[in-house]
């Protein structure tokens, strides 16, 4: 668990770090115009990974190529991890984390509920964390230890009210048999909470919960890419995150709320099994 309004962490090179912020807004503003202005009317589905409705376009192929060229000019000897295949080890300490489009099946259906997701790591650390949604008009940033953003607003997370009163969001996984079970959790939830929200991109989520347009939200397997940047928004805007109780977020659950929703929402969820199929 993480808890960025208590995090004691000095930044070892903020020149380092402010570089690192300005290439990836630029590099996820960039992204996100290319994604918003060059869709193509009979846009159509390029591949499929876990299962068929879990789609890839030509168009998240197009915006990762264009974010790691652009890194890579930028910075050569730096790593990148990328959703759609890009990576590369570096020798700089420096990784970047990328999810060039970020609610795939919503860019696909013309809902506006997408966005580019960068994160910069040093040394295995999120430093930087970028999430640009064009059709919301917002870029939302964090530099760790810093705060979190949108534009020039400092983001901070809600009052936190009782779970019963809390909104939450999460997501579904495109494995029937994997959702089946996120809908028996979500069914047991439901009655605890205000009510429970899913809008198809993690990062989008994560940002929601920084910018007090959720209490909470919480999914079952994210990948690195999904959570890296919107984490540390979400951390440095006052919220806690985790996976099960004592762990970081990862690949069997993300946690992400308000810190008085953040204890009784994580405990539910490993009572009611989110964590596994």
């Amino acid at each position: 668990m993480s808890d960025a309004s208590h995090d004691p962490y000095t930044d070892p090179d903020p020149e380092l770090t402010a570089r690192l912020l300005a290439l990836a807004v630029e590099a996820a503003e960039a992204a996100g115009a290319l994604l918003r202005d060059g869709r193509p009317q009979d846009l159509a589905v390029a591949a499929t990974k876990s299962s068929p409705i879990d789609v890839v376009t030509e168009m998240d192929i197009a915006a990762e190529k264009q974010i790691t060229a652009f890194l890579a000019r930028h910075r050569p000897d730096d790593g990148i991890l990328g959703e759609e295949g890009a990576s590369t080890e570096g020798t700089s300490g420096v990784r970047w984390v990328v999810d060039p489009l970020d609610g795939t099946v919503n860019y696909l259906y013309g809902l506006p509920t997408w966005a580019v997701s960068i994160a910069a790591q040093r040394d295995g650390e999120t430093v930087v964390g970028v999430v640009a949604a064009p059709m919301r008009r917002e870029t939302f940033r964090a530099v760790r230890g810093g705060g979190a953003w949108a534009g020039e607003r400092r983001l901070a997370v809600r009052p936190s009210p009782f779970l019963d009163q809390a909104l939450v969001s999460t997501g579904f996984n495109y494995v029937t048999a994997v959702r089946a079970h996120q809908a028996a959790v979500a069914q047991r939830l439901i009655p605890q909470l205000r009510d429970i929200r899913r809008a198809g991109s993690a990062a989008i989520d994560l940002c929601d919960v920084a910018a007090g347009r959720l209490d909470g939200y919480y999914e079952r397997g994210l990948h690195p890419w999904d959570y890296a940047a919107g984490d540390l928004i979400a951390r440095e805007a006052g919220a806690l995150t985790g996976g099960r109780p004592g762990e970081r977020p990862h690949d069997g659950l993300t946690v992400a709320a308000s810190p008085g929703v953040f204890g009784p929402l994580q405990a539910l969820l490993d009572e009611y099994g989110a964590w596994h199929d």
